[in-house]
């Protein structure tokens, strides 16, 4: 197994700069610091965009999408690109891991699995791209009707920080597979696999301005890409509240737009489950990646026939997570992604105690005097909960389970869609045809039926209600990012 390298020292900080129609553009001016977050440190300073380098690279982009090197383009062309930049992330995983490590706190092997799974997005989408067909529609009279489906010309994609390698590889793949260009917003925590990812494009044989990395701030960067004329598209992934703005500023525009945004996701366990798999399955979906994920099963619902045993059990397997620095071995949790949010997880956490709640495990930052200077919090799990409590409504985004009785079928149906979210859903029980009731009614866009958080790049992705818009993954990614067009030769 591998091992992560050392941290750079905050000595030996520098300035990262932007990727502008294949040049590096430094800023100096509002630049920021990236911050590791296992020990507080500083990475290195990044520079930060403002209005004229967002005009700079929308220019730069249409500039690139026009030329018939891109434009003319052949689909197995264009794939022959996507493979190749998957296979230099496979060379340079080592890389890709370190930055999102030192920079999100995720532990190393998380880091090194998705290094793999971004690579591999980018092999599904140069595979798609050469094979995907456009249709010849039936005739209604005598004429030839076809329908071709064309790029929209220059796209933003906006990530988040949380799981910024396949983030990036979901959005920014099937987009140039699509034929558009692409202007990159990584989060301002995590900006450099984003940036890296620009690197290895332009060395693949990407056209210079066909892929544009702008770093900086949402309020800035962020609010001057989606409103900006020449951006014909935007795909975000990210907060609720985010996304309701960009979907405001894109109606101004008639802009279409993806939004994969918040959840709270209920995983349920009926009484006739397996019991031990289903507690492997309740740790893993909310605490891996300490609980920064838009499908973490936040809410646990379990048959009260069997709740009291079930709770006894899984907080006796929390207890053993391992939280540490992410780059020690068999490190289970690393710290959360930023001292900023773990407060706002211990302000939530302290809203349930208000609220009458019990911790029955966690709740509070390790002891250990090795986690002090970073931003670690203990693997949580909450009791004792009203339905309408805070913790129950709102989207933590960290290791905290909130855990809930149900009585049964119709009682379980109205607390899980008792919620503004519905990205994803769990349910354990051994009656498939209960399981297929239950997947039915659920108001979520995944629901995985005795296995959690099972993700693939060719199945649909998406979530129901506030949790988004459109669906991400599989050949309709691709379609996302394109606009039909019908054309008919007369007879």
């Amino acid at each position: 197994m591998s091992t992560p390298r050392t941290p750079p020292a905050s000595s030996a900080v520098q300035l990262k700069p932007m990727l502008i129609d294949g040049a590096w553009v430094s800023v100096d001016r509002d630049a920021f610091a990236s911050i590791n977050p296992a020990t507080g440190e500083e990475n290195f300073r990044v520079s930060a965009a403002t209005a004229s380098e967002v005009d700079r690279a929308v220019e730069a982009a249409w500039r690139a999408v026009r030329e018939p090197a891109w434009r003319d383009m052949l689909q197995h062309q264009r794939a022959g690109i996507l493979r190749r930049i998957a296979d230099a992330m496979d060379r340079e995983s080592e890389l890709f891991a370190q930055l999102q490590m030192i920079e999100n706190g995720k532990v190393w092997a998380e880091c090194k699995a998705q290094v793999a799974s971004a690579a591999a997005t980018f092999r599904y989408y140069a595979g798609v791209c050469e094979t995907i067909c456009a249709e010849v529609t039936p005739a209604r009279g005598n004429y030839l009707s076809m329908t071709r489906y064309e790029p929209y010309g220059v796209v933003a994609a906006i990530t988040p920080w949380n799981s910024p390698l396949t983030m990036e590889a979901q959005k920014v793949a099937p987009a140039l597979a699509a034929g558009n260009a692409v202007i990159l917003k990584p989060s301002e925590v995590t900006p450099s696999p984003a940036l890296e990812l620009g690197r290895l494009a332009l060395e693949a044989g990407l056209p210079p301005g066909i892929l544009n990395v702008v770093t900086g701030t949402g309020a800035v960067a962020g609010k001057g890409l989606v409103e900006h004329p020449g951006v014909r598209m935007v795909s975000f992934t990210g907060g609720t509240a985010s996304g309701r703005a960009i979907a405001i500023a894109a109606a101004q525009k008639l802009m279409p737009v993806a939004l994969e945004l918040g959840g709270k996701s209920p995983h349920i366990v009926f009484a006739d489950a397996d019991m031990d798999a289903a507690i492997e399955a309740v740790v893993g979906g909310i605490f891996e990646g300490s609980g920064q994920s838009c499908v973490a099963g936040s809410r646990l619902y379990v048959q009260a026939a069997i709740a009291q045993e079930f709770q006894e059990r899984l907080v006796a397997r929390t207890a053993r997570i391992k939280v540490d620095m992410p780059q020690a071995q068999g490190a289970q949790m690393g710290p959360i992604a930023s001292f900023g949010h773990r407060q706002k997880i211990e302000s939530m956490v302290q809203s349930a105690r208000d609220e009458g709640a019990e911790v029955l495990i966690g709740g509070q930052r390790p002891e250990a005097e090795a986690l002090a200077g970073g931003a670690f919090y203990q693997p949580t799990i909450l009791s004792g909960l009203r339905r309408d409590a805070l913790v129950v409504r709102e989207e933590i985004f960290g290791p905290v389970l909130c855990a809930l009785p149900f009585q049964d079928e119709e009682d379980l149906i109205e607390q899980a869609n008792e919620s503004v979210y519905g990205l994803a859903s769990g349910i354990w029980t051994a009656d498939y045809r209960r399981a297929w009731r239950i997947a039915t009614r659920l108001e979520a866009g995944s629901v995985w039926i005795n296995t959690y958080k099972q993700l693939s790049v060719s199945t649909p992705f998406g979530g129901y209600k506030q949790s988004g818009l459109g669906r991400e993954k599989g050949i309709g990614g691709l379609r996302l990012y394109q606009q039909s067009k019908g054309i008919y030769f007369g007879m």
